[in-house]
């Protein structure tokens, strides 16, 4: 089978299972995964299973990534915060929703975000801005956001994100130390309601 033919059938057994929208459907459909891999792991990329990258990292599976895109309901362009770039899969995934140019994602590993950035540009998503830092404190310069979403758990949702939440935005990430839970959050009031998605297994926010 070719890597097309794969990533199709991957996205097809995901949408009989997760029953995921159109959009992240043809978002999943168009990104290349095999090309954020590392080479020796490209024959396992459309698994769908977690993968490691380098710097005690992972590759969320396909259906994670596939299930946050939905609960955020992404729209073209939502201004877009991701924490923890990783390899810039999910990523490229926000990106073809909204836009690459409503997409920033803030990677503590510097190795990680500048492989990140280079694959994003090589894979058509250059314009996703990547910076190294500490993911906690966001990305304030480019606030409000409509959606942050976290790809690693922390125990609390930090305060400095919420609060570069717009009014109506939506935060999304695994919360909790040793059992996570993913849960969304949305402003409404200056307040944060929340709802559980059930239980994950995330690296943990550094």
């Amino acid at each position: 089978m070719t890597v097309e033919e794969r990533r199709n059938a991957l996205v097809n057994r995901l949408v009989e299972r997760e029953n995921i929208g159109e959009r992240t459907e043809a978002a999943l459909r168009t990104v290349p995964r095999h090309e954020f891999v590392p080479p020796s792991r490209t024959s396992d990329a459309y698994r769908d299973r977690p993968l490691p990258i380098g710097q005690s990292q992972t590759i969320s599976a396909p259906h994670m990534v596939a299930v946050m895109t939905d609960i955020l309901g992404l729209s073209p362009g939502d201004r877009v915060l991701e924490i923890g770039t990783g390899c810039g899969y999910h990523a490229a995934v926000t990106a073809e929703v909204v836009g690459s140019e409503h997409v920033y994602s803030v990677e503590y590993h510097e190795a990680l975000a500048e492989r990140a950035q280079s694959t994003l540009a090589e894979t058509g998503y250059g314009e996703v801005s990547v910076r190294c830092g500490d993911g906690k404190q966001g990305w304030e310069a480019n606030a409000p956001f409509d959606v942050i979403y976290l790809t690693c758990a922390a125990s609390e949702f930090p305060a400095p994100l919420v609060e570069q939440l717009r009014d109506g935005g939506v935060i999304l990430g695994p919360l909790g130390d040793d059992v996570q839970i993913l849960t969304e959050g949305r402003t409404v009031d200056g307040s944060l309601q929340r709802e559980s998605h059930g239980r994950v297994r995330f690296v943990p926010l550094k």
